[in-house]
């Protein structure tokens, strides 16, 4: 595979989760190289002249009137070594790839005044596989300096690593992965914490998976459709057109390819709202991926630092550019827009395991009676929907002045994305439901589906077979959950 160039431009979510899960090299083009050079010349000449810089002849936060002198090298590990307060469980090694690249991409931008040398290690680290274990709560989203802080301390070869799957020193890490720690220069160590990657870098994978369940949602949504044999009328153009929301002309052509082929005749006029509103409620989604896309694109794309050097202007200055107000905005709406969605998936799966409509037997049993058929799921679907609700609550307005008041202003950029990978995935569970209740829809209804349907039927059925009599169905949802949190779902 080809490798990933750095050039301080273009690179996009597709870029991380390629570093991320394929496991693509990174490569830096020469021209970040220079460019570099350039800003640490800046930078070098400016602390020369006496300029005061933040973080580098000066202290951090409340400490910005303490001037720093004589081993300033010194001062930058002491730097690292002051901010490792992060604690709690280690962040899986995905997203510590993700926040590894992130940081280098933004690096090679420009601006930080970092040494080139120090960007090289960085990615011969992530080429390496050498992760460094960082503890996932500590940052509020002003910076992640106390979440990167374990990765500066990597490259200079201090604290733990993740390597080849086992947890170690950082030395040994580096000896058998052939490389070595480095050394820094002024500045270098604020320039490797700075900014916020953590946010950045677990965004990305976030909108990737984002993307990937929507995708699945809108299969679900199709096959309901068709279960259910709803009126799909309400997919015509023509309809989508009067009303051109953002995300509802797209959501709404997917679900008319979905269904294309398909010979079933609508049942009723009007079907209940969390079917005949999909292409609204698909569409604002859409649009809430977008957004995330966005506000994380144009963060992987900058110059973030602070202080940040102008090197064509032969300047350095204070900044604000690492705070991430908008991707905190982006990543509460897409929380929300996903809870909407999951909202309509539950409300359909109700519909369909009900008492019977649209000539559907009760329950979607097929022997009557006594039996439980799908009716117990109500329940478990309920359960995860409130989970998802209690997730949607915003957390960006959730934050003390701290630093002596000097950091008075936070966004939790961290925790909206956390919060809203948890809510993917709890999302993912009941599109397997609605997956299933679909598919015995449309066992029971017989219908005739058009090419793409019958494939999303069929890989449902891949893996779970029709009800035939009350069964443990907690162990099939279980199944279909795994195959589209995996990347495994083939439809």
């Amino acid at each position: 595979m080809n490798a990933i160039i750095l050039t301080g431009a273009g690179i996009g979510i597709g870029d991380v989760a390629a570093v991320v899960r394929q496991a693509r090299k990174v490569e830096i083009a020469a021209p970040v190289v220079e460019r570099l050079r350039k800003a640490r010349g800046v930078l070098d000449n400016a602390a020369a002249s006496g300029q005061a810089i933040y973080g580098l002849n000066t202290g951090l936060g409340a400490n910005l009137r303490t001037s720093v002198s004589g081993d300033t090298a010194a001062f930058q590990r002491q730097l690292l070594e002051g901010r490792s307060g992060a604690v709690g469980n280690p962040l899986p090694t995905d997203i510590v790839r993700a926040v590894m690249f992130a940081r280098a991409a933004m690096l090679s931008v420009g601006g930080s005044g970092i040494s080139p040398e120090i960007l090289t290690a960085l990615v011969a680290a992530l080429n390496a596989g050498v992760h460094p274990v960082m503890p996932l709560i500590g940052s509020i989203g002003a910076g992640d300096l106390v979440l990167m802080a374990a990765l500066g301390r990597m490259l200079i070869g201090e604290g733990e690593v993740e390597y080849q799957g086992q947890r170690m020193p950082t030395g040994e890490a580096l000896v058998k992965a052939g490389l070595a720690p480095v050394r820094l220069a002024p500045k270098d160590g604020l320039s490797l914490i700075n900014a916020s990657a953590g946010s950045i870098g677990h965004g990305a994978l976030v909108v990737s998976s984002a993307l990937a369940a929507f995708g699945q949602q809108q299969q679900a949504g199709a096959l309901t459709i068709e279960g259910f044999g709803a009126n799909r009328s309400i997919l015509d153009a023509r309809l989508q057109a009067a009303r051109p929301a953002r995300g509802q002309e797209e959501a709404a052509r997917q679900l008319r390819d979905l269904l294309a082929g398909g010979t079933a005749t609508a049942t009723t006029l009007q079907d209940p709202l969390s079917i005949r509103c999909i292409p609204s409620i698909h569409g604002a989604l859409l649009a809430a991926i977008e957004q995330a896309r966005d506000a994380v694109e144009i963060e992987l794309n900058s110059a973030a630092d602070n202080p940040l050097v102008l090197a064509d202007d032969n300047a350095v200055m204070s900044t604000g550019n690492f705070h991430t107000a908008a991707m905190a905005i982006a990543f509460e709406t897409l929380g929300l827009a996903i809870a909407q969605a999951a909202a309509a998936s539950a409300a359909r799966f109700i519909q369909l395991t009900g008492a019977g409509r649209n000539g559907l037997p009760k329950y979607l049993s097929p022997v009557g009676g006594a039996s439980a058929g799908f009716v117990p799921l109500q329940k478990t679907v309920t359960a995860i929907l409130a989970a998802i609700r209690q997730r949607a609550n915003p957390v960006m307005l959730d934050f003390l002045p701290v630093s002596e008041g000097v950091e008075d202003h936070a966004t939790q950029t961290p925790l909206a994305i956390a919060k809203c990978a948890e809510m993917i995935s709890l999302w993912q569970r009941l599109i397997a439901f609605e997956l299933m209740a679909a598919a015995q829809a449309v066992d029971l209804r017989k219908a005739e589906l058009g090419a793409e349907t019958a494939k999303i039927r069929a890989a449902v059925r891949a893996i779970t077979a029709p009800l035939h009599e009350d069964r443990p169905l907690g162990a099939d949802a279980e199944a279909l959950y795994a195959a589209l949190s995996s990347g495994k779902w083939q439809a």
